[in-house]
């Protein structure tokens, strides 16, 4: 049976984007940003978290929400991957050890 991950698009691209993400995660570590991967850009955010929330439905605020504490407490980042073709916002929590990493 093959790992979900290895099948997810957006998970590869994480994985392909990882050295960059991580470079700009450590750039404003001391702000704990949540990252936003556009897969059409190709470009990589970096933004304060109660400015990316505010963006977001209340559902989703509530669901980000208890994401980014779980991730901040076990050193991990909340990185998101944005897919204007298909109109997916899709969010992963990923450790800053890239081999540990949970979506």
């Amino acid at each position: 049976m093959k790992n979900k991950k290895t099948e997810d698009p957006y998970w590869i691209a994480i994985q392909e984007q990882w050295d960059h993400l991580l470079d700009w995660y450590l750039m404003f570590a001391e702000k704990q940003p949540v990252m936003l991967y556009d897969l059409q850009e190709q470009k990589i955010y970096a933004y304060p978290y109660q400015e990316f929330k505010k963006e977001l439905s209340q559902k989703s605020q509530v669901s980000l929400a208890e994401q980014y504490q779980r991730a901040v407490k076990n050193n991990h980042m909340v990185v998101f991957v944005r897919d204007n073709e298909r109109r997916k916002l899709i969010s992963y929590t990923v450790s800053m050890d890239q081999s540990e990493g949970a979506a």
